[in-house]
C-alpha cells in the first residue's frame, strides 16, 4: 500500500464533522484530536516549527535547502468533514482493478455505486478505488488533501538531494461551515503564495469561485386552536412554503452548472408559530450576487405587506468572495501549477469552483491561494470515492510545483 493511501485510510478514522451552530473553534472536539495527531506526526517526520494552537490550526515548516533566492510556497488542507452526512465510524472499501461495473457498497441497504449514475467511474477502469460502505461519507474532502501534502513533505525530507525553497504547511478546522480561516495566523505561515489541496477529480485547477452568503429567514406567525382558527391563525409553515415558492425554481443547485449561481435551501425547522429557513446564496459575479441577496430581502418585504400580522426577519451574512481578482496579479502561480500537472502527465482541467475553499478567504487576507485537485468524486455523500492513482498523482504534482519554484528567482 502506498504511503498516501495508508495515511488517507488512517485519517478518515477520525470523526471530524464540523457543526455550523456550535460556538468556538474548532466547532467539534474531534477536529482537535486529529490536529494534535497531525502535529505529532509532523514532528516525527522532522519538520520544523510544528505547532497546534488553541483553535485547532496546525502549522509546520520545511526550511529551504538551497542558497539561491526562491519563493516560499505554502500548502493548505482542511481537517473537518461535511456535517451533512455522518463522518463517524467510516469503513472504507477498496476495489482493486476496477472493471467498470456497478459496485455494491452495502448489500443490506442496497447502496450501489454505478457508472449509470456516475459515469466518471469509467475513467478509472483498471485502477484501485476507495469508496464508502454506503452508510457514511468517505472524507476525501479533505483528508485526501492532508494525506497528499504530508506524503509530499515526507518525500522531500527523505530525499534531501531534491532542491526546494522554504515550504510551509497548514491544516485548518471548520472549512465546511465557512470558518476555516477565522483564526488563521499568517505570521506562522510566512509564504509568498499558497495552494489549497481541496479540489475534486484528477487535474482540477481552480482559481475562481463563488461569491457566497448565507441567509436565515425567521417567519413568525400566530397559533390558534385549529377548531377556532378561522380568520385568526397564521401558520408560519405555510408562509414559509409561500416564501420558497417565490424563488425561481430553476435557480437551485440541481438545475444549474458552470457559471450560473443559485439559491440553496439547506434547512427548514418550524412549527405553526415560527419557522426558520436557511439558504446559501451563490454567484460568481458580484453584481448578480448582490441582486440575489436583494431578492431574498424583497420577498420578505412583499410577504410582510401581504401578511401584516406576521413577521419576516432576514439575516444575510457574506461568507467569502471570488478569489479570481486576487489571483490575477500573480498568474504565475496558476501557470506553474499547470506546468507541474503537465510534467506529471496530467491534463489540467480549469474549472470555476462551484463552492468555496479556504483559499478564497486567504486570498482576501493578502495570500493568493488557488486550489488543486485531490482526486475525489461525489464529496459530502455516501457515493463518494477516490482512485488511489489520483492521490499518487496529486503527490507528484505537489513535488513538481516545488521543483519548478526551486529554479525560479
Amino acid at each position: 500500500m502506498s504511503q498516501v493511501t495508508e495515511r488517507f485510510l488512517r485519517y478518515v478514522q477520525f470523526d471530524t464533522r464540523s457543526e455550523e451552530e456550535a460556538p468556538g473553534s474548532p466547532s467539534t472536539p474531534g477536529q482537535m484530536v486529529l490536529a494534535n495527531a497531525l502535529a505529532a506526526e509532523l514532528e516525527t517526520l522532522g519538520l520544523s516549527e510544528v505547532s497546534c494552537d488553541e483553535h485547532g490550526y496546525v502549522y509546520a515548516t520545511l526550511p529551504a535547502n538551497i542558497t539561491q533566492p526562491a519563493a516560499a510556497v505554502g500548502f493548505v488542507a482542511h481537517m473537518d468533514t461535511s456535517p451533512e452526512v455522518s463522518g463517524a465510524q467510516i469503513k472504507p472499501r477498496l476495489f482493486e482493478n476496477y472493471d467498470g461495473k456497478p459496485l455494491l457498497l452495502n448489500e443490506t441497504l442496497n447502496v450501489v455505486l454505478s457508472p449509470e449514475d456516475f459515469p466518471d467511474l469509467l475513467k478509472y477502469k483498471g485502477e484501485t478505488l476507495i469508496t464508502t460502505d454506503g452508510t457514511t461519507l468517505l472524507g476525501a474532502d479533505d483528508k485526501a488533501g492532508i494525506a497528499e501534502i504530508v506524503t509530499a513533505a515526507e518525500y522531500l525530507i527523505q530525499h534531501p538531494e531534491l532542491p526546494h525553497g522554504t515550504l510551509c504547511f497548514a491544516f485548518t478546522p471548520d472549512e465546511e461551515v465557512g470558518r476555516g480561516t477565522d483564526f488563521f495566523n499568517l505570521d506562522k505561515f510566512p509564504v509568498d503564495f499558497a495552494y489549497t489541496v481541496d479540489g475534486g477529480p484528477l487535474g482540477e485547477l481552480e482559481f475562481e469561485n463563488f461569491n457566497a452568503a448565507k441567509a436565515k429567514i425567521v417567519i413568525t406567525g400566530r397559533n390558534v386552536h385549529p377548531g377556532t382558527a378561522k380568520g385568526k391563525m397564521l401558520n408560519s409553515l405555510l408562509l414559509a412554503a409561500e416564501f420558497i415558492a417565490l424563488l425561481p425554481p430553476d435557480e437551485t443547485p440541481a438545475q444549474t452548472e458552470g457559471y450560473v449561481g443559485f439559491y440553496h435551501l439547506t434547512g427548514i425547522r418550524g412549527e405553526v408559530e415560527q419557522t426558520r429557513l436557511n439558504y446559501l446564496i451563490r454567484d460568481f459575479d458580484q453584481v448578480r450576487f448582490a441582486q440575489r441577496k436583494a431578492v431574498i430581502e424583497n420577498i420578505a418585504r412583499t410577504l410582510g405587506k401581504k401578511y401584516p400580522q406576521a413577521t419576516f426577519e432576514v439575516e444575510i451574512k457574506d461568507q467569502y468572495y471570488n478569489m479570481k481578482e486576487k489571483i490575477a496579479p500573480v498568474q504565475h502561480i496558476v501557470d506553474t501549477a499547470f506546468q507541474a500537472m503537465q510534467a506529471a502527465k496530467i491534463t489540467p482541467v480549469v474549472n470555476p469552483v462551484r463552492g468555496g475553499t479556504d483559499g478564497a478567504a486567504l486570498s482576501y487576507k493578502g495570500l493568493p491561494t488557488p486550489n488543486l485537485f485531490t482526486g475525489g468524486h461525489n464529496f459530502h455523500g455516501r457515493y463518494e470515492f477516490i482512485p488511489v492513482e489520483s492521490m499518487e498523482k496529486a503527490v507528484e504534482t505537489l513535488l513538481k510545483i516545488v521543483e519548478l519554484y526551486s529554479r525560479r528567482d
